[in-house]
């Protein structure tokens, strides 16, 4: 018997960043939006944990137990007094390292699979205390849709979204390191007074709305100006989505997929023909939102 379950990518349509608290954390207003590129995780019993991983840049995931989905499944089996005796395998289409949570996406995933494969009835709510003990964005990874992301970007708030938002993300290579990003922020906030991050309205309206002009006149990322710091090309890749015509373009996240957004799908697909033929990424990736959270398949 296996267990098969399908987690989206995010994307950040907002990302307002607090000063970093003594625990080194940062305050965040996080507006999560879920987008239809996926990971599938499947366990399956073994004798013993072991991963697997297959798919784009599969070579970059860690295959040991600081795996996200290895220590979502430790997790569970620790509060239910069980090894975590799992086969766990990952069919990677999300970015590596790019700011679209895949890793958290599989920790959901893997959580989620191993509850239904074992049977251990644990509640939605215990189950996103897990995800939280996990990573800042691994509960928004169970639960999907778009949600407003507060503390550390944990805490969930569902949002209503009225429509489809077509994306484009242009894929760069290497990845990010988000410790890093977040240290090349404190370190450019050095001297000068970071305010409470508090949700945009106007944002949250265009959401609700499903009024993609209105977003993109809306979108914002606390963290680009460190991203584009640490990886200044990024700058020509977010120049040439908005040359071919996307509304708006912003850094995912930490980075260093960079998103952008376009008013409809045929829109959509020009803008990823110019940014395959500018040189500036590796990959591109259309896709739609909102999207499910964590499925059983």
């Amino acid at each position: 018997m296996s267990v098969t379950v399908r987690v989206p990518a995010k994307v950040n349509v907002q990302l307002a960043v607090g000063a970093a608290r003594p625990d080194g954390f940062h305050d965040l207003a996080n507006v999560f939006l879920a987008v239809g590129l996926y990971d599938e995780v499947t366990v399956t019993p073994a004798d013993e944990l072991r991963i697997t991983c297959e798919g784009p840049d599969a070579a970059q995931v860690p295959l040991d137990r600081t795996n996200l989905a290895a220590r979502a499944a430790v997790a569970l089996a620790a509060r239910r007094g069980i090894e975590p005796a799992v086969h766990i395998h990952i069919a990677k289409d999300i970015p590596v390292a790019g700011g679209m949570a895949g890793g958290s996406a599989d920790g959901a995933g893997a959580l989620l699979a191993c509850n239904t494969l074992w049977g251990t009835g644990a509640s939605r709510a215990e189950l996103l205390a897990i995800c939280a003990e996990l990573g800042s964005d691994v509960p928004f990874s169970l639960v999907g849709g778009a949600a407003l992301g507060t503390g550390r970007g944990e805490q969930l708030t569902a949002l209503e979204v009225g429509g489809t938002f077509h994306w484009v993300f242009a894929v760069a290579d290497g990845g990010l390191s988000t410790p890093a990003v977040y240290g090349e922020f404190d370190r450019l906030a050095e001297g000068r007074e970071i305010p409470e991050p508090v949700a945009s309205e106007d944002l949250l309206a265009a959401l609700a709305k499903g009024d993609a002009t209105a977003l993109a006149a809306a979108l914002s990322n606390d963290l680009q100006p460190a991203a584009l710091s640490l990886r200044p090309s990024l700058a020509d890749t977010l120049a040439a989505g908005r040359a071919a015509g996307a509304p708006a373009g912003l850094v995912s996240g930490s980075g260093p997929t960079t998103a952008f957004l376009a008013a409809d799908a045929e829109s959509a697909a020009a803008v990823a023909e110019a940014l395959r033929a500018s040189g500036t990424c590796r990959a591109v990736r259309v896709a739609e939102s909102p999207a499910a959270g964590a499925t059983v398949l």
